[in-house]
C-alpha cells in the first residue's frame, strides 16, 4: 500500500528495511520485489524521493544530503530506531549517506547495481546522453537498453521508460543526475566504512555498474563487503530476475 505521502509499505515483520529507488524508479518502481519479500519477517518501506510519484510536485534541492535527511526523518516517523537500507542504482549513493549520517542506526546495507560514493566518470558522449534524458524519451530508452545488455524485448525497455516519464518531474530528474553522478561523499562514507555488513548485488549484463565497477569502488570503500553477480540480470534485477534478487537479499538480511 502506498500512502498519500508517497511511502509504500510491505509486511509487518520485526526486521525493518528502507528501500531507496533509482533514477528511473519510484516507490512503485521496484518490479516484483515487493510482492516476493517475506511479510512475516520483514517490514519494507519504499518512499518516493522528492520530485517522484506522490512527491512529484514537492520542492527540493535534490541533493545526496537532502535524500539522506528525508530518509532518516521517515525512519523517525515510522518509529524505526534500527533498520537496514537497500539502494538501487543512484539509491546506492544515497544509502551510503544514510549510513554516514546515522551509522549506529543502520543494521545492514545492500546496494543493487549501486552508484559508488565518489563521482561517476563520464566521457563527453555519455554525459551528453545522460544529460539529455530529462527531456528526451529516446535517451532514456538508450540508457535502459544499454544497462540491461541490449538483450531485452523492446516492450520491456519501453515500459521502464514510460514508468520513469510518468513518475518523475523532469527538472528534478535532471537535478538528481548532478547528485548521483557528480557529488563526492566518499570521505564521509569512508569514515564509517566497516561498521556494518555490506552486500553488493549486480547483474552480469550491466556494462556500467557490474562486477568490475563494484570491485573498483564499493569493495574498496567498504572493507569486507560481499559481492553477488546475478547471471541473468542487467541493471534492473528487480524486474529481470526478482526471485533471485529477493533470495540473495533476504539471505543477507536474515543473518544475525
Amino acid at each position: 500500500m502506498t500512502s498519500g505521502d508517497g511511502v509504500r509499505t510491505v509486511g509487518h515483520g520485526e526486521h525493518r528495511v528502507l528501500a531507496l529507488h533509482g533514477w528511473f524508479g519510484s516507490a512503485e518502481g521496484w518490479g516484483q520485489l515487493p510482492d516476493l519479500v517475506d511479510p512475516e519477517v520483514y517490514t519494507w518501506a519504499f518512499p518516493d524521493l522528492r520530485g517522484y510519484g506522490a512527491r512529484r510536485d514537492e520542492p527540493g534541492e535534490h541533493t545526496v544530503a537532502e535524500v539522506a535527511a528525508d530518509a532518516l526523518e521517515l525512519a523517525d516517523r515510522l518509529g524505526w530506531d534500527r533498520f537496514s537500507v537497500v539502494g538501487h542504482s543512484m539509491g546506492g549513493k544515497f544509502a551510503q549517506q544514510v549510513l554516514a549520517d546515522a551509522p549506529d542506526r543502520v543494521r545492514r546495507l545492500v546496494a543493487v547495481s549501486g552508484v559508488p560514493a565518489g563521482p561517476t566518470p563520464f566521457d563527453q558522449e555519455a554525459r551528453g546522453l545522460f544529460g539529455g534524458a530529462a527531456r528526451d524519451r529516446g535517451s532514456r530508452y538508450a540508457i535502459i537498453d544499454l544497462t540491461t545488455g541490449n538483450r531485452l524485448p523492446r516492450r520491456f525497455v519501453d515500459g521502464l521508460v514510460q514508468h520513469s516519464l510518468d513518475a518523475c518531474d523532469p527538472a528534478a530528474f535532471a537535478d538528481y543526475l548532478t547528485a548521483w553522478a557528480d557529488e563526492d561523499v566518499s570521505s564521509a562514507v569512508g569514515a564509517v566504512a566497516g561498521r556494518v555488513p555490506v552486500l553488493c548485488v549486480v547483474g552480469r549484463h550491466d556494462p556500467a555498474l557490474g562486477e568490475d565497477a563494484m570491485r573498483a569502488t564499493w569493495l574498496e570503500t567498504h572493507p569486507g563487503a560481499e559481492l553477488v553477480v546475478l547471471a541473468d540480470a542487467g541493471h534492473y534485477a528487480m524486474y529481470e530476475t526478482p526471485p533471485a534478487l529477493v533470495a540473495v537479499i533476504e539471505e543477507f538480511l536474515g543473518r544475525e
